[in-house]
């Protein structure tokens, strides 16, 4: 019965995936490594009530039995006993497959919930919005309790944290589609008016700092790019424009979004004004980014986590480190 049950159970994991991966369904990874844990920790908890318990007493039933069997025997002067004692009691003791597939990945599949979940995510950059930053394949890892512990899945925050700050680099699930995951710079919080107008960043009427510096060579494009070093806030750090690419906006091109009448679109660029609870978002890569311009707020609801380093480049090493 156990079994057949775990061979459904298991079945239905990798339907998912394999189904998932093809594209049929939209997956949903935090969902699934929930699952995983809540049912693999189902089969621990039974395997350390009930089945252990139960194999224990078979063994030590097969042992007392051996041991009645021997003195029989040595009582009609019979020492030579067949059978491996040893042997029998190994087999019995020995985890069943089905709970092997199950309770015996319950502490690795426990460890990763718990650090992905509330301590470190890995993530992969799979686009170039966030270029000179963070280039295309950069494997990063984002911090999840800087900003505040939040329960997965539901997302329901547990402790305050510290709030996003200007400049910070930001994982949040993109909110026309929460599902997906975005990387961006943060560039106004809560209160702020944030102004790009003529590719010039503005913040409460103020400008940001923006000095050139040489020009960024794209090997994906095979072409050159302006770049400039930039702060905002507290981070210094470089971006690129692409004088090709027009700075304003026809607000026909602009979807509709939360508290869209907070922002003013023309042909130079747009003002915003951030609404409470919410974050305005930009790529530094600021000519070739799907960003706040475009779509809207981020609401402190679809926080992810901050950012900071990269672990792996498989094309680039050097690219591994610490970024602003």
């Amino acid at each position: 019965m156990m079994q057949a049950l775990t061979a459904v159970v298991l079945a239905a994991f990798a339907g998912y995936a394999g189904a998932w991966y093809v594209g049929l369904v939209e997956g949903n990874f935090a969902l699934l490594l929930f699952l995983a844990t809540v049912v693999t920790g189902l089969y621990w908890l039974a395997e350390r009530l009930y089945f252990l318990p139960q194999r224990r007493r078979a063994a030590a039933q097969l042992e007392a039995q051996a041991v009645t069997r021997r003195a029989d025997l040595a009582a009609r002067g019979i020492t030579q006993v067949d059978g491996d004692v040893a042997q029998g009691r190994q087999r019995l003791l020995m985890q069943p497959w089905w709970l092997d597939w199950t309770a015996g990945l319950f502490p690795v599949i426990l460890a990763v919930f718990v650090l992905r979940s509330f301590l470190f995510e890995p993530f992969k950059i799979p686009s170039g919005s966030m270029i000179p930053t963070l280039m295309v394949g950069d494997l990063i890892l984002v911090n999840k309790f800087t900003y505040g512990l939040r329960l997965p899945v539901i997302h329901t925050r547990l402790t305050e944290g510290t709030p996003p700050q200007r400049g910070d680099v930001m994982v949040f699930r993109y909110p026309p589609q929460p599902s997906l995951d975005y990387i961006k710079r943060v560039v106004g919080v809560p209160g702020d008016e944030v102004a790009y107008l003529n590719k010039k960043l503005t913040i409460n009427g103020k400008p940001v700092s923006k000095q050139a510096v040489p020009d960024f060579f794209d090997g994906d494009a095979m072409r050159y790019f302006k770049q400039f070093s930039e702060q905002v806030g507290d981070r210094q750090h470089q971006l690129l424009n692409d004088d090709a690419r027009r700075g304003g906006f026809d607000e026909r091109e602009i979807a509709d979004f939360p508290f869209k009448q907070n922002c003013r679109y023309s042909v130079e660029g747009v003002v915003c004004k951030v609404p409470q609870g919410h974050y305005f978002m930009m790529g530094d890569n600021r000519d070739n980014s799907l960003d706040s311009r475009y779509w809207g707020f981020v609401p402190d609801r679809n926080i992810v986590g901050k950012a900071f380093f990269v672990w792996m480049n498989f094309s680039d090493l050097k690219r591994i480190g610490s970024f602003e």
